[in-house]
């Protein structure tokens, strides 16, 4: 009787991709520098979220990922305040970007500065100085600055928010714009408020969400650190932007590793884990 060689038996690979997991996503970049001399508030950073009130009138979807495999994170810094006594009209430094996988937000950007020294776009705006223009936004990561009167003797604008415009600067500086909400941590959270713009008369205050009041010639206040808060204007100093953060929501059957470079925490709910990742730049992945 005759019989087949398993040797002549085709061999059929098949290849089988690793499990899925949906992640839940908050991604907030750091929040502008203030400006000086009349100067502008710092923008929000850019606030990208999957759970979220509504920014911009879009709503993100969430991650569907892989486990056993490493994807990115970075947090953006905030921008550095304008600070030189010489120098007086300068405005403050855009923040740095956040960025999770394929999600990465912008910046906020940079007050303006009195004499023409135009604010930074961003993911919020900054806020103009006297003579100068206010920031614009990235579409559905936040709001543009608000502008100011056109003159020496007007105020700054506020940097725009991740949830409303900055206030605009008339005889009184201009109010920082509003940050928006999450609740991915469990709990409801404002992130990204613009800073508030320095004036001669009455100084504007921060936005909701860690934007910065502005504080004339005693100096401003900064952003909110892993808010990406945007810092108020200043006279003759101004503060920096608050850094931003990164927050992942996902079911707690699962096992987040995060890497070396970043620095983050995880707790546990019946159902999901959520993992805040607030310094660096490194990988996570999942088992």
């Amino acid at each position: 009787m005759g019989y087949v060689s398993a040797s002549n038996t085709p061999t059929v690979v098949q290849t089988v991709p690793p499990p899925s997991v949906a992640v839940d996503f908050l991604v907030v970049a750091g929040g502008g520098g203030g400006g000086l001399n009349n100067g502008g508030g710092g923008g929000g950073g850019g606030f990208q979220s999957s759970i979220a009130s509504i920014v911009g009138g879009t709503v993100v979807a969430p991650l569907s990922l892989s486990v056993n495999t490493n994807y990115a994170v970075v947090i953006g810094g905030g921008g550095a305040g304008a600070t030189s006594t010489t120098t007086p009209n300068s405005g403050g430094s855009n923040g740095n970007n956040s960025s999770f996988s394929t999600i990465s937000s912008t910046g906020g950007g940079g007050g303006g500065g009195q004499g023409g020294v135009n604010a930074g776009n961003g993911g919020s705006g900054g806020g103009a100085s006297n003579s100068s223009s206010a920031g614009t936004n990235t579409a559905n990561q936040g709001f543009a600055g608000g502008g100011s009167g056109g003159n020496q003797n007007s105020s700054g604008g506020g940097g725009g928010g991740a949830g409303a415009v900055g206030g605009a600067g008339t005889t009184v500086g201009g109010n920082g714009g509003a940050g928006a909400f999450s609740s991915i941590t469990g709990t409801a959270t404002a992130y990204a408020g613009g800073g508030g713009a320095e004036s001669s008369s009455t100084d504007g205050t921060g936005g909701s969400g860690g934007g910065g009041n502005a504080q004339g010639a005693g100096g401003t206040q900064a952003g909110g650190t892993n808010l990406g808060g945007g810092a108020g204007g200043g006279s003759n100093t101004s503060a920096a932007g608050g850094s931003g953060v990164v927050v992942l929501r996902y079911p707690s059957n699962l096992t987040i590793t995060i890497g070396a470079g970043l620095t983050g925490s995880t707790t546990t709910t019946n159902q999901f884990s959520v993992s805040t990742i607030t310094a660096g730049s490194g990988n996570v992945s999942w088992v």
